[in-house]
């Protein structure tokens, strides 16, 4: 099969037009779900899905796609992410796969190459979890309920059914998006790393085999408030000596109990009654694990429980958890990563396999059908950040690679 490249100066212009869409005066990117900013940059794509002759077509989780040679009764080959943003955020976490999506699919029409499988560019609603999940995959691929969209609201205590509303929508008609396994030969995302490691390497192109998963706890330690100044030491229940024990633990915990790709971190600790001359008598804390093996979870789980109650037990203490979220970790089709393999080494582009750490909607989607993803390099591995940045060079590379990926699978060679 030939060898296909994507117009870097016109998916660079489309990069720079998107980024000014929800921009404020911190210079952040202010498109979350279903708001103003995301609303604008929604209607941007779908002109832009005109302009390139693309059939539109969206669907009633507002997930938007862009269609070529679609025909309704053959699988689709789909490759997409999100425009949707976190608050103050940069220009290229999600937009980048949407935007280099649609840039495949032009060049492969301009082409006029006939495949195998229609071929689909979309952009997904929610994925950075506004009101809770990632509402777009999680409809194509069936996972959403009517008692999780009812039940769903973001921080502000908006609901989505009213958010969906308020612009238009009718949040059930999510239920309506799924998409059987038959209807997706495959599916392919391109995303910034948001980590290091590509970065560090000097490295252009990260082959993910698997996305991690996670749990996340709400946890909290009961002692007993009382005089910084009159108790002494070995008769206090203090709380926050327990959290300082706890801690301490999580290195050996993950040492022995987890793997190489193992992490856990303490995000957000509360402290109560929080005066300088009390001691702590509870602190609450999140505690959120990730692995790309489910049996490592468990283990990590069951160690953390234990380590935990050993702690409450030497101080004093009671503890209590609450499971905030559980994610399954997912691997990479064998096929795709092979198939994104074999594209690089022909490209001359070097890469590297790895995992996600963080979750996307190929996490959903390969629920339904066979997924793989593609990562660029992040900046001093920031994201979520106006430091977002990837030199338009790895941008070029990984979109080649993407490109010429999406060209194999929908020719029938997968």
């Amino acid at each position: 099969m030939e060898t296909l490249a994507i117009n870097r100066e016109r998916l660079q212009a489309d990069i720079e037009a998107l980024s000014q869409i929800g921009r404020k005066e911190d210079y952040g990117l202010y498109r979350m779900a279903f708001s103003e900013g995301d609303l604008q940059g929604r209607e941007w794509f779908k002109n832009k899905i005109a302009e390139a002759g693309l059939e539109l077509y969206q669907d009633g989780a507002a997930n938007i796609h862009a269609r070529l040679g679609w025909d309704g009764k053959t699988p689709s080959v789909m490759m997409g992410s999100h425009l949707d943003t976190v608050p103050a955020a940069g220009h290229l976490d999600g937009a980048l796969g949407v935007l280099v999506a649609l840039e495949c699919l032009r060049r492969i029409k301009e082409e006029n190459l006939q495949q195998d499988y229609p071929l689909e560019a979309v952009a997904f609603s929610d994925e950075e979890g506004r009101f809770g999940g990632m509402l777009g995959s999680q409809a194509l691929s069936g996972t959403l309920s009517p008692e999780s969209i009812l039940a769903a609201e973001d921080l502000n205590g908006v609901k989505l059914t009213d958010a969906m509303s308020a612009v238009g929508l009718n949040a059930m008609d999510a239920l309506h998006a799924k998409r059987s396994p038959e209807s997706i030969h495959a599916f392919i995302e391109l995303h910034i790393e948001q980590g290091p490691m590509l970065d560090n390497m000097g490295i252009s192109v990260g082959n993910v085999d698997a996305i991690a998963g996670l749990f996340k706890w709400d946890v909290s330690l009961i002692g007993k408030a009382n005089h910084a100044g009159t108790t002494p030491m070995d008769m206090r229940n203090d709380a926050f000596m327990g959290l300082s024990e706890f801690s301490s633990e999580i290195q050996r915990i993950l040492d022995e109990n987890g793997s190489a790709r193992s992490v856990a971190t303490i995000g957000r600790v509360e402290i109560k009654p929080g005066a300088a001359n009390v001691i702590p008598g509870i602190v609450n804390f999140s505690l959120e694990s990730r692995d790309t093996e489910q049996t490592v979870l468990d283990d990590l789980a069951n160690a953390f429980r234990k380590a935990l109650s050993a702690v409450a037990r030497r101080r004093g203490l009671m503890f209590e958890f609450k499971v905030l979220s559980e994610i399954a970790p997912v691997k990479s089709d064998p096929g795709i990563v092979k198939t994104i393999e074999n594209v690089a080494k022909s490209l001359s582009i070097p890469f590297l396999q790895m995992a996600s750490g963080a979750a996307h909607d190929t996490q959903f989607m390969a629920h339904i059908t066979r997924a793989g993803m593609i990562f660029v390099p992040s900046k001093d591995g920031r994201s979520h950040s106006i430091a977002e940045w990837t030199d338009m060079d790895d941008i070029e590379k990984g979109a080649n690679v993407a490109l010429n990926t999406l060209y194999r699978i929908a020719g029938g060679r997968l």
